[in-house]
């Protein structure tokens, strides 16, 4: 029997800020899935948040893309929202960018990341969700999990992911996408997925059978909404042993924090910090970005799980490196690079502080110009 598991995650009110969620929001939307696993339509269901967004995890039969499945989530959200609402949250709602569900959450706010497969003997899968960041923070552990035989041993022992990987690379701009062969296109995915702001990966699949490895939500809100809302905070499952990465080679790339986009207001460059569940609550600048792992084995389609696999003193120095970067970058202020670069502010709230300046920029060498001068100038343009 094939199961698909669908991880939808949304922003809809943030508690103190931008920093947590409210119990009472979290609960409403756990009670609604809940009653949903409770009439047979979905197998099972768990609930993740990191920072002020919510993600919910479903076991299912009905396959990718399933009305029944978004509808479910995306009504959880509303009710979620009531309560969010309610309490005065600041950003209630802020993902559901309209008021009417049409078949599927795409398009439509939330992160939806989901795959479809023939549960194996053994299913260990692991779930990652960060906040205050986009979905171009999973290019480059991807790359080491997938592509990376210094990360990843088993590319060089593993007879089942020695013919290596293709990935599934997304032009967020365009919506066109791209598969690239690894190792032979290994160059080819690196010049894309480097450029962060354009490429993003949106699934990895298994060379030696075609098998699904790994999918990632790839929504952008800003380019949904045509303005800032919130950043993205997305969602990745990744597969784990006997013909994909073992546990730990999936966990190692987060060891050595790297720089991501978002952070205060979604304009700033900091690192990606791995925490535990309880410590997801992201406040400093509102950050750094955080990432939680939840680990899951499935079994006949239930979610056994979650395990938190970032609470781990072994990733104690990855966080204290995490905090070091901050530093450095914070010391840059408003100043780029640890604001991020002039076309990504274009999708903040930036052009609307820049329109006010608009009639006022002039042309400096007119303005040295004698009165004569400019006559003559302007009937020659």
């Amino acid at each position: 029997m094939k199961i698909t598991l669908s991880v939808i995650k949304a922003d809809i009110g943030g508690f103190v800020g931008h920093s947590s969620t409210h119990p009472e929001v979290v609960n409403t939307v756990r009670e609604h899935v809940a009653k949903e696993v409770e009439k047979g339509n979905l197998i099972d269901s768990d609930i993740l948040t990191c920072g002020d967004d919510i993600a919910i995890v479903m076991t299912h039969t009905h396959g990718v893309d399933a009305e029944l499945v978004h509808k479910i989530a995306w009504e959880a959200f509303e009710k979620g929202t009531e309560v969010a609402k309610k309490l005065k949250l600041y950003g209630a709602g802020q993902d559901l960018l309209t008021d009417t569900f049409s078949g599927n959450v795409k398009g439509m706010g939330p992160g939806v990341a989901e795959m479809e497969f023939e549960e194996r003997p053994s299913e260990p899968v692991i779930v990652f969700f960060a906040d205050k960041t986009s979905p171009s923070a999973w290019n480059l552990p991807l790359y080491e999990m997938f592509a990376d035989p210094m990360n990843t041993a088993g590319l060089v022992i593993d007879p089942k992911m020695h013919d290596g990987f293709t990935f599934e690379v997304l032009d967020v701009y365009t919506g066109k996408a791209v598969k690239l062969n690894t190792p032979a296109e290994l160059y080819d995915l690196l010049a894309l997925i480097g450029s962060v702001g354009k490429y993003v990966v949106k699934n990895v699949y298994r060379n030696y059978d075609g098998e699904i490895a790994a999918t990632a939500s790839t929504q952008r809100l800003s380019l949904i909404a045509g303005q800032y809302v919130g950043k993205d905070d997305p969602v990745l499952i990744v597969r784990a042993q006997s013909g994909f990465p073992a546990v730990g080679e999936i966990l190692e790339p987060f060891a050595r924090p790297w720089i991501v986009e978002g952070w205060m207001r979604g304009s700033h460059n900091g690192p990606l910090m791995p925490v535990s569940f309880e410590d997801a609550r992201p406040s400093r600048f509102d950050g750094p970005p955080r990432v939680i792992g939840a680990g899951y084995q499935i079994a006949n389609g239930k979610l056994i799980g979650p395990a938190d696999m970032f609470k781990d003193p072994a990733f104690d120095k990855a966080r204290m490196v995490a905090q070091d970067m901050a530093d450095i970058l914070r010391r840059q202020g408003i100043f780029e690079p640890h604001r991020l670069p002039a076309e990504e502010m274009e999708y903040t709230t930036l052009p609307k502080v820049l329109k006010r300046l608009e009639g006022r920029f002039y042309d400096t060498e007119v303005e040295r110009l004698s009165e004569e001068q400019k006559i003559e100038k302007e009937d020659m343009d």
